[in-house]
């Protein structure tokens, strides 16, 4: 994510992705992208998240996407839709009596970078709540949460504890081990 997308770019982003998961609910194939009818914006590889939550309620339904940009913006976002609706495997998939109590969300991503820190406190005070989307490593286990779960997890040492169970591990581990810590941006945008 370079620059910020229009108005335009972003509706046709939500037109794309409510189109893929309601032509994947009712089995029919997905239409074939041109990316040459699109901007240079979403032609060019970014990286998203899809996130499905549902009304009334705002109950998280589903959310997939990839923190490293590898193929254009279009086909991600239209791609995380998909996998969001039908292949979280923390929820059973979408059916079509569900689409209209679905609200899409979708963020793309900054390039991650490695947050430097030598102790605990210096991680804690490098964390900016509601800005930054955290990865942890560990080795080969990983997680992120996207900047919008601070509003969900309000203190930064619940935010890195559920980060570490997300990711598998003891709660505490971040507090014992030196992680590896990656923060990222996002622009977010939703249906209305």
């Amino acid at each position: 994510m370079s620059e910020q997308l229009t108005q335009d770019e972003k509706q046709i982003l939500l037109l794309k992705a409510r189109n893929a998961i309601e032509k994947h609910a009712h089995s029919y194939p997905q239409d074939k992208i041109n990316l040459d009818s699109f901007s240079n914006a979403l032609k060019s590889d970014g990286a998203s998240f899809v996130t499905l939550t549902t009304i009334p309620g705002g109950h998280l339904r589903g959310c997939i996407g990839a923190l490293e940009a590898y193929r254009p913006l279009i086909l991600d976002v239209q791609e995380h839709a998909i996998s969001a609706a039908f292949e979280d495997y923390r929820f059973p998939p979408v059916q079509v009596g569900e689409l209209n109590r679905i609200l899409i969300e979708i963020s793309i991503l900054t390039s991650p970078n490695e947050l430097e820190y030598q102790s605990t406190e210096e991680l804690l005070s490098k964390l900016r709540p509601g800005l930054d989307g955290v990865i942890l490593k560990n080795g080969f286990q990983r997680a992120t949460f996207l900047p919008q779960v601070w509003e969900k997890i309000k203190t930064k040492e619940n935010f890195l504890q559920q980060l570490c169970l997300k990711m598998g591990a003891n709660s505490d581990l971040w507090r014992k081990k030196k992680l590896q810590v990656l923060t990222y941006q996002v622009e977010e945008f939703h249906e209305v």
